[in-house]
């Protein structure tokens, strides 16, 4: 069979991002592009590897992807101190890169948030890392290479950080605004979903990587015991459907006591005009936070496909998520699958929950821009669900462009037809999210591959 040309384009991009440190392949770039605006697009970020190491993973190349979980796993004690401060022993780089010294040496360098805007510590690279690391061990069929001293240990690091006990009463993890995916101010701070799914698989993933002897044994009954109510709690109350909106619009404020309905204190005048109708019977999808006396009504994108993906929602909730996905096409697939979030802030909340951020204008970056790297787990998703044919119709519509348009980051607009104004061409992970989707929908056997990265 003939291959198409994105796709051999995709994969010279791959091939041309691939990062070595002491002759080895460690990484792969965020862009290949001589005219990135930020200085770090040339270093490997630990979120953007993921749909690198699945490539590599479906193509036999598994070695790549090894290299570059010790590497991460080695930095992780790296850290320099921030005005006196130094980050949890248990923390991950956001991203690393290779510097060459006078000597002919090469040194690998970690940042841990100190250069990122905001200077924000990454929450999600660690959770990346070990669900990569299942990926990996099931994958090549080896859980010796989990079950070694180094690795066990980085695993009880993060574990050790991630369920360390706060004042927050919910199973949920607490997190700020831009430490993630999403790494600018987006009024996101508390509990948004995309970190709870991650928190869910790294759970999962890190009960089937640790080794059940008496050092584990009271970390498992920990991860146990959280798995079980973080899904019970997600399930609920970041759930929303026509049947939930109209409780919300019901809701009783100011209630008190064990019978409290509206545990949360959330008030009906907090729905937003545009849900109003947006919601089909028959579809939903999971709100992007939740927390006392406040819902974030807007679609995030990621969040529910993980949730999908990862076994976080109810096989129902998973089904009615694709349906709204389908029922709502033109809001959130628009002319470049897919939209970070829905909808996108103007005005006065934009102002305020941006910080006036001119890169997150409304219908750009992460104020409702497209992102062509959400295709991996949305086709991910759309074939566990049984929706082969929604992937297919996202695939169609955006292979050509993306490779005309010379793989661009993200697209402006409110439809996703414009070349985001500051994005950055030859994005590795907006290639390689077009190849994993190419191979699910094109080659069966790539699916089993895909298979290690969800439950």
């Amino acid at each position: 069979m003939k291959v198409r040309p994105a796709i051999e384009s995709a994969y010279e991009l791959l091939e041309r991002s691939i990062l070595y440190w002491q002759g080895n392949p460690v990484g792969t770039l965020a862009a290949c592009s001589s005219e990135s605006e930020a200085e770090n697009y040339s270093e490997c970020f630990v979120r953007d590897f993921v749909p690198s190491a699945l490539v590599f993973m479906m193509d036999g190349r598994d070695e790549i992807v090894l290299n570059f979980l010790r590497s991460v796993m080695h930095l992780q004690g790296q850290q320099v101190e921030m005005e006196g401060h130094r980050h949890a022993v248990g923390l991950m780089p956001a991203s690393f890169k290779v510097i060459h010294c006078e000597d002919g040496s090469e040194e690998l360098v970690a940042d841990f948030g100190d250069r990122a805007i905001g200077r924000v510590a990454p929450v999600d690279s660690a959770m990346w890392w070990i669900i990569l690391l299942r990926a990996y061990v099931i994958s090549k069929g080896d859980i010796k290479v989990a079950h070694a001293p180094d690795f066990q240990q980085a695993i009880r690091l993060v574990l050790q950080l991630y369920l360390h006990e706060t004042f927050v009463t919910s199973p949920a993890l607490l997190v700020p605004d831009a430490s993630f995916m999403i790494d600018r101010r987006m009024g996101v701070y508390g509990h948004p979903l995309e970190i709870e799914a991650l928190f869910y698989g790294t759970l999962v993933s890190a009960q089937e990587l640790l080794i059940h002897n008496e050092e584990n044994e009271n970390l498992l009954g920990v991860i146990q015991k959280r798995l079980q109510t973080l899904r019970s709690y997600v399930r609920l109350f970041y759930w929303l459907d026509v049947n939930r909106l109209n409780e919300i619009h019901r809701y009783k404020g100011e209630e008190f006591g064990l019978d409290a309905v509206n545990v949360l204190n959330i008030f009906p005048q907090s729905i937003p005009h545009w849900l109003d109708g947006w919601i089909k019977d028959g579809s939903g999808y999971m709100v992007g936070n939740v927390g006392p006396s406040r819902i974030d009504f807007r679609f995030f994108s990621l969040g529910n496909l993980l949730a999908i993906l990862f076994g976080l929602t109810t096989d129902e909730q998973a089904d009615q998520i694709m349906n709204l996905c389908e029922s709502r096409w033109d809001d959130i697939m628009g002319e470049m699958p897919m939209k970070l979030c829905y909808p996108a802030m103007f005005g006065k909340e934009w102002e305020f929950r941006t910080g006036a951020d001119p890169k997150n204008v409304p219908w750009s970056y992460h104020n409702g821009g497209s992102w062509p790297t959400l295709m991996w787990a949305f086709t991910g998703a759309a074939i566990r669900t049984g929706r082969a044919h929604l992937a297919e119709r996202a695939f169609e519509l955006c292979i050509d462009r993306l490779h005309n348009d010379e793989w661009p980051e993200y697209y402006d607009g409110q439809t996703g037809s414009l070349i985001g104004r500051r994005a950055n061409l030859h994005q590795v992970w907006s290639a390689t999210a077009i190849i994993i989707s190419h191979q699910l929908l094109e080659n069966p056997d790539s699916v089993g591959t895909f298979e290690s990265i969800i439950f």
